[in-house]
């Protein structure tokens, strides 16, 4: 049994940003951006809730996470600054996985472990899913990265704004949608294999 959660940053910000002539002057300070993602680190939790639950079934809760830290080129121009993307470093994966497991069976007795190593499977087919889709993700995310143009402020105390316009510009582009669906549909599959595969054998021996 699997469950997900999503924790995907936000950003929201009201933006006064010029446009026309001044605009079009930071398009000679586009860059290509230097792109790194890494998997997070993650952590692992076994608990026993109180509330009874399917003797026959573990659960995993995983927690999906996408964060960008964005660094920019800021540049003096036409009485204002150029503010250009350059360089994301991206860390997308699993950050922690919580499997429970029904009180009923001992810790560490032939039914709990039979149930934990059901659950790691669930664990591994996470993690498979996004290595998996690296290529995909560095694609997506190349593609985003290279499509947002550096943004006119008139003054230094607007930079910070434009940093974060760039963020949610990264994280609303097509490709990037699109590649964080393609992980969790195939979290999908690869968790709904594992179970419909799953005939509980080594289980049953444990609690003849």
């Amino acid at each position: 049994m699997y469950k997900i959660c999503r924790h995907l940053p936000v950003f929201l910000a009201i933006f006064l940003f010029a446009t026309g002539a001044n605009a079009n002057t930071c398009i000679p300070y586009k860059i290509t951006p230097k792109i790194t993602i890494k998997v997070p680190e993650y952590t692992k939790t076994i608990t026993q809730p109180e509330t009874p639950m399917d003797l026959l079934h573990g659960n995993v809760v995983a927690t999906f996470m996408t964060n960008y830290d964005v660094a920019v080129n800021i540049t003096n121009v036409n009485g204002g600054y150029c503010v250009g993307l350059k360089s994301i470093d991206a860390k997308i994966g699993y950050s922690d996985f919580s499997v429970q497991i029904d009180g009923r069976h001992d810790v560490e007795s032939c039914s709990y472990n039979a149930i934990l190593s059901h659950e790691n499977r669930h664990i591994d087919a996470y993690l498979s899913v996004v290595d998996d889709n690296k290529k995909l993700l560095h694609d997506a995310l190349y593609s985003a990265a290279d499509s947002i143009m550096p943004i006119f402020v008139n003054s230094e105390s607007k930079i910070n704004d434009a940093v974060e316009k760039i963020n949610s510009e990264l994280q609303a582009h097509p490709d990037i949608v699109l590649a964080i669906q393609k992980i969790h549909a195939d979290e999908e599959i690869n968790n709904k294999n594992i179970d419909v595969n799953e005939d509980n054998s080594e289980l049953k021996k444990c609690l003849k």
